[in-house]
């Protein structure tokens, strides 16, 4: 009877590793359309600027894929990053941060607004090996009629939205966001995506 206690606690782990499994690959989303473009847009002035200073942070690799596999480990990696850095970041105005209506930054000094938050997922989902082609910076307006900048992963199972105003990862077509306009993949411009009006500002933390 002796020998049985460590198959039976074998047998127990690997009961509970494939349970864990399972739930986790249930949070996973169903796979949705993309959000689809509808050609060039202007840049956010904050985002020209914001390439002025660091222009590695905004070269585009046609090299890389267009869009991440969604699967176990993909989703454990965004689930991650994208709720260690909405806990890492004091949300501020850049008017407080900085003394201006926009600047947008990787917020290092651990203050920002929304654009800071997805600028620095981006940079941490990259930094993990996901493509950077496939992690884009995008503008919305919100449900308060403001405008608003979330980070959109494009999955082969659609597009994905990294938000600092929650932890939970949402298909885009599950947030209550106008989707203005985002990163083109193809160059180092933008593209539109059909909203109701581009955003005056994406300032609001």
């Amino acid at each position: 009877m002796g020998r049985g206690f460590p198959r039976l606690r074998w047998l127990l782990a690997a009961a509970a590793l494939v349970a864990d499994t399972a739930i986790a690959a249930s949070t996973i989303p169903v796979a949705s359309l993309p959000v689809p473009s509808q050609g060039e847009a202007r840049a956010p002035i904050g985002w020209v600027q914001f390439c002025k200073r660091l222009p590695g942070e905004c070269a585009v690799d046609a090299s890389e894929p267009e869009r991440i596999t969604l699967n176990g480990q993909t989703w454990k990696t965004l689930e991650t990053i994208n709720t260690r850095v909405n806990s890492a970041i004091v949300p501020v105005t850049d008017m407080e941060h900085w003394g201006v209506v926009e600047r947008w930054d990787l917020a290092e000094d651990g203050k920002g607004d929304c654009e800071d938050f997805a600028l620095l997922k981006r940079k941490r989902l990259a930094e993990a090996g996901l493509p950077r082609r496939a992690l884009l910076m995008t503008v919305v307006i919100d449900e308060e009629q403001a405008g608003h900048a979330v980070l959109m992963v494009r999955t082969d199972a659609g597009d994905l939205i990294l938000d600092n105003k929650t932890n939970q990862i949402k298909p885009w077509g599950d947030t209550p966001y106008v989707y203005v306009k985002r990163e083109s993949q193809a160059a180092q411009g933008w593209v539109m995506l059909g909203g109701a009006g581009p955003a005056v500002s994406t300032a609001a933390p």
